[in-house]
């Protein structure tokens, strides 16, 4: 299987909101094996989106690095 080059971001702390630098990733909910399907997201022309599965809200923060968010915890490292 080819590695993605799809940043995948993880809300096991429960968090309010997750700052992304990233328009478009995967959310897995919680890491696993509490995750939920890996579903891809796309901020596109607004700021904000809400993950249909696990009602996380993710905030594009241009200032952030590609992949990376804020907390640096709710990144998740694929094997």
């Amino acid at each position: 299987m080819a590695h993605s080059s799809v940043p995948h971001f993880h809300n096991s702390d429960g968090l309010p909101r997750i700052l992304v630098g990233s328009k478009e990733f995967q959310c897995v909910g919680a890491l696993p094996p509490f995750d939920h399907p890996h579903v891809f997201l796309d901020i596109g022309k607004d700021n904000e989106i809400v993950c249909p599965y696990c009602s996380t809200l993710y905030v594009y923060h241009p200032e952030l690095a590609a992949g990376t968010s804020e907390p640096l915890s709710a990144v998740f490292e694929l094997a």
